[in-house]
């Protein structure tokens, strides 16, 4: 049976050339398809890309194609990625019903939304978070299945997926403290990686950003624009993150010498009109602080909204910085703590697919990074 490589030798030409030419890519001359369709004819070939056309695209072996199909950690980075990148080029699918029966595998990644009745832990970030999710596991030939969860739920969503074999693992995000979904995971054993690390006491794979140096890059960018007198909006003690980011706060200002009193932070569920009451509350201190540092950006606007109430300019009144760097974010030139959640949903996965391999790492809880991304509303302090 002939194949595409075959195709593109009788018509003298590259194999990328001869797909795109059956394709009728209208980047290829109208001569080159007419030698290539010509070519095709002869060899009595229909268009149909088999692992055998990808391994010939990359020069590799049929059988490292199908090591790299099935995410087998013996193949080499880079190999790996000539495979992808045949993949990719011929737009090649690979028979993964046949693939799944015989490995008893589904191809899909559970991942939970929380319901719309827990406003404390929704973020926009989590959409950026699960589109590059999807992006990342379909390089590896998975899907990502979403399904709703609230905190009354708890673990049941997972059981019913695992029970009815819809799933080959699972990615956590929102995680906490003592989160049910991880014990009853490890109990179980099924294969599942977190954005977010808990408590310390379990050992699995995971991925984080360090939320108090993120902070820290706030207070400490604000102390050098001039403000003494910084105020913390975040959420009430016992979640993680507000936790961790609110130590972060404490440790930049005791680091740079500065007494905070306790009416200098509020705490606020995460809706832009909790926080514009929390704003109200920090600046009727006398004297009143010049700045206020936000967990995330949605508290950030509504500290906003309140203080342009007062007839005050954010940025030269009052300096305001956010957490996530949403979109929102940029587009009000709003001062906020960028996390890298494509590298996040990168590290997500790929530790994902070694614990599915049973390859674990040593080097499977990872740290990463924020950035602070410096804009209006902390730029130009008139200092009082």
């Amino acid at each position: 049976m002939a194949t595409l490589k075959d195709v593109a030798d009788r018509a003298s030409v590259s194999m990328s050339t001869a797909y795109q030419s059956l394709i009728g890519a209208a980047e290829v001359d109208s001569q080159t398809q007419a030698a290539v369709k010509a070519a095709a004819d002869s060899l009595n070939y229909e268009l149909n890309i088999t692992i055998r056309d990808v391994a010939a695209y990359a020069g590799v072996s049929v059988t490292t194609v199908s090591y790299v199909i099935n995410n087998s950690p013996l193949i080499k980075p880079a190999t790996r990625q000539r495979v992808r990148n045949a993949i990719r080029d011929l737009d090649y699918h690979p028979n993964t019903t046949a693939r799944n029966l015989k490995a008893n595998e589904t191809r899909m990644i559970g991942y939970a939304w929380h319901v719309a009745e827990d406003p404390i832990r929704r973020n926009p970030l989590l959409d950026l978070f699960l589109f590059e999710l999807a992006q990342c596991a379909e390089a590896h030939g998975y899907h990502i299945l979403t399904f709703t969860q609230s905190n009354r739920s708890g673990t049941k969503p997972y059981e019913t997926l695992i029970n009815t074999n819809r799933v080959d693992g699972f990615i956590l995000s929102d995680v906490t403290y003592e989160d049910p979904r991880i014990g009853y995971l490890i109990e179980r054993k099924v294969p599942f990686a977190t954005y977010g690390k808990a408590n310390g006491k379990w050992d699995f794979p995971y991925v984080d950003v360090d939320g108090k140096r993120g902070i820290q890059l706030a207070v400490e960018h604000l102390i050098a624009r001039g403000h003494e007198r910084i105020g913390l909006i975040s959420w009430p003690p016992g979640l993680r993150i507000g936790d961790i980011r609110t130590q972060g706060y404490l440790d930049a200002m005791k680091q740079n010498g500065i007494t905070v009193p306790e009416s200098w932070i509020a705490y606020s569920a995460n809706t832009m009109e909790h926080a514009a009451e929390a704003a109200q509350r920090i600046l009727t201190n006398r004297p009143k602080p010049t700045a206020i540092v936000c967990a995330n950006d949605i508290m950030a606007f509504g500290a906003k909204r309140y203080v342009e109430s007062l007839g005050l300019e954010i940025g030269t009144d009052v300096a305001l910085t956010g957490y996530d760097d949403t979109p929102v974010a940029e587009l009000i030139g709003l001062t906020s703590v960028r996390q890298p959640i494509a590298a996040i949903a990168n590290r997500v996965i790929d530790l994902l697919m070694a614990e599915m391999n049973r390859q674990r790492p040593a080097d499977h809880t990872i740290m990463l990074e924020p950035s602070l991304i410096i804009r209006e509303s902390s730029a130009n302090f008139r200092r009082g």
